[in-house]
């Protein structure tokens, strides 16, 4: 199997104990993966295998995969077969997903598309960042609940 992975910084904003889940905020918006050991603030890296990356062409609604980002492909890259790299522009981050290549032509996958990134999986590691060089979240958004969350 290829191995390929995306490694983006992120800031931890918040954590819902009751679910167990942390969100961290990134340059190009939120994710949010099983409660990270940290108090928000912190920085962490975060290492997004390719093979966790779907792709969808339309929002994805009825799914289970929480963290979906929207994009634009800029590059899909045939590896050996049956394997292609897609690779998102999120915004400031570049996001790879592999697939295979009857994905690709069956999605009709190529640059200049636009389509939705779901990322199943997230590694953590904590890093010793400089905080002034991680993403700054809108003032008051580490302290907006979700949903899900309990006051």
């Amino acid at each position: 199997m290829i191995r390929l992975s995306t490694t983006l910084h992120a800031r931890v904003l918040r954590h819902n104990a009751d679910i167990g889940l942390s969100t961290l905020y990134f340059d190009d918006g939120e994710l949010r993966v099983p409660k990270v050991d940290a108090p928000p603030g912190t920085g962490v890296a975060v290492h997004i295998d390719a093979s966790d990356v779907s792709i969808a062409l339309s929002r994805p609604m009825d799914v289970s995969i929480t963290n979906r980002l929207p994009g634009t492909i800029i590059e899909v890259e045939y590896l050996a077969a049956p394997f292609a790299r897609v690779t998102f522009d999120l915004g400031v981050t570049r996001l790879h997903s592999l697939v295979t290549w009857e994905s690709v032509e069956r999605l009709a996958l190529e640059p200049g598309v636009r389509a939705w990134a779901m990322v199943k999986t997230v590694a953590i590691s904590k890093m010793d960042l400089n905080p002034d060089e991680l993403p700054q979240p809108r003032p008051g958004l580490g302290s907006q609940k979700t949903s899900q969350e309990k006051p």
